[in-house]
């Protein structure tokens, strides 16, 4: 994707994008190729957000929890290739590389680096959303690992004592209701992975989606700043909810 011939390519961005869609983190430091394939990329259904640089990206990445990173390797400073085995030592989200580079042992510092697939510049925009896609469905039908649950979560101001179901904005007790004290336990006891809504109902799934939904909206706005956009609470595509924590 370089060139006028790729802007002409560059669909109209959505009205609106839907809750569950996926969020990529593109990171280039090329500020028009950055504009072209955020806009392409909206275009095609996805939330974008994008970074200039790999320490760019790491303030992106403390704040906002992302489904994939399109990652540029040559970049100023830390290259795409540090910054991926960097990521890789706490991270498991997939990475799409893209490069100038087309050898062979190029493409195999990628992947060695963690990238789950590569791909040359320049590129068609429909290529790019295909190779996203791919990457999205491996991610969504990989087996996650089981891991004993935290005894706390921290996200911004708010602390979750996962035994006791005790949420506290600072010193300060949050009042919580028993459904949303279950679906807050239920998230926190794995942080960061979906949790279905038939789960969150507590009910064998007898409770309808758009109740879970309802409740979910409630306890955003007792924590997050934007619940139209949230941080914390987050939409898990078409897979549920999930909360993202400090690490």
């Amino acid at each position: 994707m370089t060139g006028d011939d790729a802007a002409t390519e560059v669909p109209s961005a959505p009205e609106a994008l839907a809750d569950d869609a996926a969020h990529l983190l593109l990171v280039d430091d090329d500020r028009r190729i950055r504009a072209l394939m955020s806009r392409y990329l909206t275009g095609q259904g996805y939330r974008v957000t994008t970074a200039e640089s790999a320490a760019d990206a790491r303030n992106k990445l403390r704040s906002l929890a992302f489904d994939l990173i399109v990652l540029d390797v040559m970049m100023p400073g830390e290259n795409g290739f540090d910054f991926a085995i960097s990521l890789r030592k706490k991270s498991q989200i997939p990475i799409l590389m893209l490069t100038a580079r087309s050898e062979s042992k190029d493409r195999v510092r990628g992947l060695e680096a963690g990238a789950d697939d590569y791909l040359v510049k320049p590129f068609e925009p429909k290529e790019l959303s295909l190779r996203v896609a791919s990457i999205l469905r491996r991610a969504a039908a990989a087996p996650t690992q089981a891991s004993a649950p935290p005894q706390f979560v921290r996200f911004g101001e708010f602390t979750f004592e996962v035994e006791r179901a005790e949420l506290r904005q600072g010193q300060e007790i949050v009042r919580l209701t028993d459904r949303e004290r279950f679906m807050l336990k239920l998230l926190a006891q794995t942080p960061g992975e979906a949790v279905s809504r038939e789960a969150l109902s507590g009910e064998g799934g007898l409770v309808n989606e758009r109740t879970i939904d309802v409740q979910m909206n409630r306890l955003r706005r007792k924590v997050e700043a934007d619940p139209a956009n949230p941080a914390f609470l987050q939409t898990a595509r078409g897979a549920g909810y999930r909360l993202v924590v400090e690490r």
